[in-house]
């Protein structure tokens, strides 16, 4: 029973609540908004990882490109996600294998691997230096009764190619993984500051002369074989778009019946002490996620923080994503740290935040072609894998661009569930959300007796 009462917590509300994520500041050089009309060889929407990632390739491959950015590059999920660098070992395969048939499932997570390398890579080429700790992540149980869900899902994957390894308990105490993670599965991958690697994508960007136009909002787009990008004070005009909005598309007036934005949320203590770190142990400070339906995440920063997200998914309605806290959220995660790491327990928060990822109902990526030329392309789907799958989309979307399709964006066609029309996707979210935070509650009370 946890015997530490919910007013010794230390607060975790709108006092520490950063609008901007825990991760990025504005940058001293903010780039000017857009004024007046220009042309490009390529437009771009959103300033994270898939925009900077495809304005980067392009670039490479001769193109004219412009970025534009609502807020400053950063500003939303790629500033504000956990800094997993992932590869296919928490992909839900039960929710596409059968439908996409095997073959191309294969395929499927043969891109959520290739993420991994690819985002590798591009830190050397590009000489970001984000803090990549290439220690493998950890799927790791929390209560005995987590492991048939954890080995059932090792068994589809290893079926479709996902290389992983079964840790026992044994191995999880010579690791130093911290005693209330019990088992689990290893792949390759680690953890990074998701900060400096979306800032590094934008320094290399503009070394590589792109226009990025921060503090323009798109306010709308015409097709045509040259398409024209309407903003507040100025308008672009290319013969390609790519919206690289994610979890924002359907404001856009896009995906909304393909995609569903989710807010998550995270909670990080102010640095810990080398007493707190030495009665951790963990000493390769391996990324850590759990089996839960709705996950939690765990893992030490580099500046000696501990970070806990997604534990609580929200919903809003019309698929809105408000920039404003999420108490609740943090609550629950506040009680995750307390029951993962009693030896924290008082810990003071530095800081929390929300941020949105976007949801297709097969749990794909949502990557393609619109418009009455086909010359619209998108990316939205990330589920959580953003670091990965997004940085490696804008190499696919550029190449695609540039005349080029590679094999992996071909694998990821497929047909997408439909979405829902409100309010009934509003009840049937809520719904869902609330029948597996019942399960997972249940989970952790066990846990704790």
């Amino acid at each position: 029973m946890n015997h530490f009462s919910e007013t010794q917590q230390p607060h975790t509300g709108a006092d520490k609540f950063r609008p901007i994520g825990g991760w990025v500041e504005r940058p001293d050089d903010l780039q000017a908004a857009l004024e007046g009309d220009i042309e490009a060889d390529a437009v771009i929407v959103g300033a994270g990882f898939a925009g900077l990632s495809t304005a980067l390739e392009l670039t490479a491959l001769g193109a004219s490109v412009v970025v534009l950015e609502q807020d400053f590059a950063g500003f939303g999920a790629s500033g504000r996600n956990a800094g997993y660098l992932a590869g296919s070992m928490g992909v839900e395969f039960e929710l596409f294998h059968k439908r996409v048939g095997l073959a191309q499932a294969r395929k499927i997570v043969s891109f959520y691997d290739e993420g991994v390398s690819y985002v590798e890579r591009r830190l050397r080429e590009l000489a970001i230096d984000c803090d990549y700790n290439p220690s493998g992540i950890i799927r790791a149980a929390i209560h005995p009764s987590q492991e048939k869900k954890l080995r059932h899902g090792m068994a589809l994957g290893h079926e479709l190619g996902s290389v992983t390894r079964f840790v026992d308990r044994d191995e999880m105490r010579e690791r130093g993984i911290p005693p209330a993670f019990l088992f689990g599965c290893t792949q390759h991958g680690g953890t990074l500051d998701p900060g400096k690697y979306v800032m590094g994508l934008r320094r290399a960007a503009l070394q590589a002369g792109v226009r990025l136009f921060e503090q323009t909002r798109l306010l709308s787009y015409s097709e045509g074989q040259t398409i024209t990008c309407r903003t507040e004070r100025g308008s672009v005009r290319a013969p390609f778009l790519v919206l690289a909005t994610n979890a924002y598309t359907p404001q856009l007036g896009l995906l909304r019946d393909k995609v569903v934005p989710l807010r998550v949320s995270a909670i990080e203590t102010e640095p810990l002490s080398k007493a707190q770190l030495q009665t951790l142990g963990w000493h390769d400070r391996e990324g850590i996620v759990t089996p839960h339906w709705t996950m939690e995440s765990h893992r030490l920063t580099a500046r000696d923080t501990l970070l806990v997200t997604t534990k609580q998914l929200g919903y809003a309605y019309g698929s809105g994503t408000p920039n404003q806290p999420d108490n609740s959220a943090y609550k629950a995660l506040q009680q995750a740290l307390n029951d993962r790491f009693p030896t924290l327990r008082g810990s003071a928060i530095r800081a929390c935040w929300s941020g949105y990822v976007s949801l297709a109902f097969d749990a794909l990526p949502v990557v393609g072609a619109t418009g009455t030329h086909g010359n619209v392309f998108y990316s939205a789907g990330c589920s959580g894998h953003g670091v990965g799958t997004q940085s490696l989309v804008g190499h696919l979307l550029a190449e695609r661009i540039g005349g080029i399709e590679h094999p992996l964006l071909a694998a990821l066609r497929h047909k997408t569930p439909s979405t829902l029309p409100e309010p009934l996707q509003w009840c049937v979210m809520k719904t869902a959300l609330a029948g597996v935070g019942v399960l997972d509650s249940y989970v952790n009370r066990r846990a704790r007796a």
